[in-house]
């Protein structure tokens, strides 16, 4: 059994880029915990009835998957990059240091927003074998209207090398994304529905599966 966490600057980053997997992790008898990085907040511009839809959508989320924990850094949203990335890294090291987790999934760098990238390299600070040595493998996922929308020419762009066979669980994945029904749209949106499943059609057809999930190995020690 392992332990395993998928760190998601947003609601919703979870189930778009490792919905399938995570699952998966579940019915194999892996723990399972999620670690939302920002939060909404009047402060930043939302009602309180928004803010309490937020809070019921994660709650629904994570019934939905059945997490062994839930931990909320409630950093701004949109603004991480206005903080001393130091405060990103002690909360995403806090929540490692009770979560012990083996297995990281992360958001890829180069997506367009910037929370993901500041993120991502935050996490990176929490991997260090020397500090976290239960870590053992990190994987980047890819995020509909965040990953396709970078445009940095000296970027090699999203490049899967692990594909993971997600077809007993893309119709649970589908359901438990209606949960965030500010965050949908009509096709050709890309967080849409038929977006999600053309891109598990398509990365199933990368490796030989009828839908899967795919995610950068960054770093693997055994």
């Amino acid at each position: 059994m392992r332990s395993v966490i998928v760190i998601a600057p947003h609601p919703d980053d979870e189930t778009l880029g490792c919905g399938g997997t995570l699952l998966r992790h579940k019915d194999e008898g892996d723990k399972i915990h999620w670690l939302l990085v920002t939060a909404i907040s009047e402060q930043l511009g939302f009602s309180k009835e928004r803010i309490e839809s937020r809070t019921e959508e994660i709650n629904v989320v994570s019934a939905a998957y059945g997490f062994n924990s839930v931990h909320c850094l409630n950093l701004p949203t949109t603004r991480l990059d206005h903080l001393a990335i130091n405060e990103v890294i002690e909360g995403i090291s806090s929540v490692f240091k009770k979560t012990l987790p083996n297995v990281v999934y992360l958001p890829y760098r180069g997506d367009v927003h910037t929370d993901h990238r500041v993120v991502c390299d935050a996490a990176a600070a929490c991997t260090k074998w020397f500090r976290y040595p239960q870590v053992n493998r990190i994987l980047a996922y890819e995020t509909l209207s965040e990953t396709g929308f970078g445009i940095d020419p000296d970027s090699g762009g999203f490049q899967p090398n692990v594909f993971v066979n997600i077809e007993s669980h893309l119709e649970m994945k589908l359901r438990i994304f209606e949960a965030y029904e500010k965050e949908g749209g009509e096709f050709p949106f890309p967080r849409s529905e038929e977006a999600i499943r053309a891109l598990a059609i398509l990365r199933g057809a990368s490796s030989g599966f009828k839908a899967a999930e795919a995610f950068m190995l960054l770093k693997e020690t055994n």
